[in-house]
């Protein structure tokens, strides 16, 4: 750690800043402060797998942290089973180790949760003529916002002076448009 270097005295005149205003402004302290954040957060355990639902075999136990990556927590709903602590994500972890050392591949292990609870519980479901809106819907709502700004921009531009308005004016307007012309030049 750095030492705090002790605060300025504030004459009692002075207008403006208090004295403790200077406090987490010093790029010291904000590096010191950013520091202890990034320690904190590094020192955080980033699986919520306890040491006793691991697997002795280091191959299995990467094979299984993989696999339990890919399937949705049914009770969080937004985080792997690897990341959550609910008691249902901890029974399916045990399930995808029990079924390792069965002997169960990757594929079979994901084939066989996905039976068991359904396609939700893929964090990211296959691309299926039922999941297709699915993973459409970013680009079909990028094309569609493109589509409005390109109209907008088309609708508020001011149109040429020549072309299309020079056939709408009238015989009396276009002579009067000629001769203002004429008089500028």
């Amino acid at each position: 750690m750095c030492a705090l270097r002790p605060l300025p005295k504030r004459h009692p005149g002075a207008r403006g800043r208090s004295a403790r205003a200077g406090i987490g402004r010093d790029p010291v302290h904000i590096s010191v402060i950013a520091t202890l954040l990034a320690l904190v957060c590094l020192l955080t355990p980033a699986h919520a797998v306890e040491p006793g639902e691991m697997l002795k075999d280091p191959a299995l136990e990467a094979r299984a942290r993989h696999i339990s990556q890919e399937l949705r927590c049914l009770v969080c709903q937004n985080q792997s089973i690897d990341d959550s602590n609910a008691e249902l994500a901890r029974d399916l972890r045990l399930l995808v180790r029990e079924r390792i050392a069965a002997g169960d591949s990757d594929a079979a292990v994901l084939a066989f949760v996905e039976a068991r609870y359904g396609e939700f519980v893929l964090l990211r479901p296959p691309v299926r003529l039922h999941t297709a809106l699915l993973w459409l819907a970013p680009v079909l709502l990028l094309a569609g916002i493109a589509f409005a700004l390109v109209r907008l921009a088309r609708a508020r531009r001011p149109e040429a002076t020549g072309g299309a308005n020079a056939e709408s004016l009238s015989p009396a307007e276009q002579q009067r448009l000629d001769d203002l012309l004429k008089k500028r030049s």
